[in-house]
């Protein structure tokens, strides 16, 4: 081959990566240099069990270890930024932080860049946290009735297209939308089954959130969408390591009528939503009382704050604004938040 077909050759690898769902054809980034990157586990319960396995190759009877969360981590060379830990939500995992589907940089990376430390975890029973078979196979064995099975979901795209805002149903789309649409498959692909109403409540993510806070000394939490009450509920069970609370869309805020708001006084807190939320029937109602939970904490002593992004400019934001076209108008956005309400300390 001659040096011109090999060049020739090289630059169609080259267009063909820029192409692939994995890469974006954007100008070339600094190189990424960390002090620390990697993995661990918080949390966790051992469980035995004589229904681990229906298979004859591998036991039945043993222990297991679950509730746990995953965690994954990285963190630049000299910190400028509180340490930021990031909660998927329903039927997906920690990818959801990650590149996202048309091949562009995630917020994992993105804010590290900043100067954050960030710490991706995939909830309990979900993704790289290991679930319980026990009660599956004690029915598949005969041990136990049909009734005693948990609820596992998946959301269906039809569905999900209305629930992530895409369009007001599937497969109509809302005008300026900037979710890439053109990578929806690649979406599609994260999506996993949910075990979030089979677990107990409150949920173990929330106890193993509260013990990587306290690990963390400084952490913000943020959530989004069904992990949305997530940070609220371990800021009502330990205070200890939180510096903030953010919910980015979330299925639910505590209840003013119902829940304890000296939990909230005094912490940084802010509730964000993207784009025709109105428009919907199922984010409308959620909004309103997230509306109702702000005013209230703020009435006790709060410090909580309520953002819709049309309203400060920024329009046509999916459900999953971290991964829209603008994400990164949104992320600088948040960060300018964080630098007003959670200053690093010296």
């Amino acid at each position: 081959m001659t040096l011109l077909h090999r060049a020739f050759a090289f630059g169609l690898a080259a267009l063909a990566a820029m192409s692939s769902p994995g890469h974006a054809a954007d100008a070339p980034t600094p190189p990424l240099t960390l002090s620390a990157q990697g993995s661990f586990f918080v949390g966790g319960r051992d469980v035995s069990s004589d229904t681990l396995s229906t298979l004859p190759a591998y036991a039945a009877s043993g222990t297991v270890t679950v509730d746990q969360i995953y965690v994954r981590y990285q963190v630049p060379v000299s910190p400028t930024r509180v340490p930021l830990v990031l909660i998927h939500g329903c039927c997906l995992t920690g990818k959801t932080w990650e590149t996202t589907p048309d091949g562009r940089m995630g917020w994992d990376e993105y804010f590290v860049r900043k100067g954050f430390p960030t710490y991706v975890i995939d909830q309990s029973w979900r993704g790289r946290s290991a679930g319980n078979p026990s009660a599956i196979n004690a029915v598949k064995a005969g041990k136990a009735g049909a009734e005693t099975l948990p609820a596992v979901f998946s959301a269906g795209r039809e569905a999900a297209w209305a629930i992530f805002r895409f369009g007001p149903e599937y497969p109509k789309v809302f005008p300026g939308m900037q979710f890439p649409l053109e990578a929806q498959g690649e979406f599609w692909k994260q999506m996993v089954p949910d075990w979030s109403a089979a677990l107990p409540v409150p949920n173990p993510t929330v106890t193993a959130l509260s013990e990587l806070a306290k690990r963390l000394k400084n952490a913000v939490l943020i959530s989004h969408s069904q992990s949305g009450i997530y940070p609220f509920q371990t800021a009502a069970l330990d205070r200890t390591g939180l510096r903030a609370l953010v919910a980015i869309e979330p299925a639910a805020c505590p209840d003013p009528a119902k829940d304890d708001l000296a939990p909230y006084k005094d912490l940084p807190i802010l509730v964000l939503f993207g784009d025709y939320v109105d428009q919907s029937s199922r984010w409308a109602p959620r909004l309103k009382l997230c509306r109702a939970f702000v005013a209230a904490a703020n009435a006790a002593g709060g410090k909580a704050e309520l953002i819709l992004l049309p309203e400060i400019g920024i329009h046509g934001n999916s459900h999953m604004l971290m991964q829209d076209k603008n994400s990164f108008e949104i992320a600088d956005w948040l960060a300018g938040w964080l630098d007003k309400r959670v200053p690093v300390k010296e």
